[in-house]
């Protein structure tokens, strides 16, 4: 985590006082590029004063330059990043071995915006119930295709009456669904 945080430090910092920063950069890839840098820079900076602890971090950055599509990125703590595709939908850094197979089973290239969000919540439920060192708050961020300011910026805690309802509905068609298949043996 303090190696995001100094990344995003520095790039804000770059914002102010670097004539290349990545406001003023003409693509998202240009953006990753910087993101990449960044990290590199972070991690060579740092670089024996970790005692043995990785301190890299993995950075996922998406949005939309006006006149060009949509597009997100996965910046990895090497500094090198791949870009999503119709074969790689999504991306998923943290935690990833409890939600992971909702994710793989559901999200496709042409998954409505809404959809997405709501099964990424899902796979959250999963790793909040099966991870002890997971927990609320969530934040969602949504940037539906072309709009270019005033994202969907939500934080959903414990008592989220959308997330216990979509939590509880989740839960009950997985028992219900596992009560209806066939017997194995």
């Amino acid at each position: 985590m303090a190696s995001t945080q100094s990344v995003i430090n520095i790039l804000r910092h770059g914002i102010q006082h670097e004539e290349r920063h990545i406001l003023n950069v003409g693509s998202l890839f240009e953006v990753a590029e910087l993101i990449g840098r960044t990290i590199r820079h972070v991690i060579s900076r740092d670089e024996g004063q970790n005692q043995g602890i990785d301190f890299g971090c993995n950075i996922l950055v998406s949005g939309q330059i006006k006149g060009d599509e949509p597009s997100l990125f996965h910046v990895y703590p090497q500094g090198n990043f791949i870009e999503a595709t119709e074969d790689t939908p999504y991306f998923q850094i943290g935690e990833s071995k409890y939600g992971k197979p909702i994710l793989d089973r559901v999200i496709t290239w042409e998954t409505p915006l809404a959809k997405g969000i709501q099964c990424a919540l899902i796979s959250m439920d999963s790793t909040l119930r099966s991870n002890l060192s997971v927990g609320m708050p969530l934040d969602t961020i949504s940037y539906p295709a072309n709009l270019l300011d005033n994202p969907g910026i939500r934080r959903l805690d414990e008592n989220d009456e959308h997330f216990l309802k979509l939590r509880t509905a989740w839960s009950d068609g997985l028992k219900n669904l596992f009560n209806e298949l066939p017997e194995f043996f």
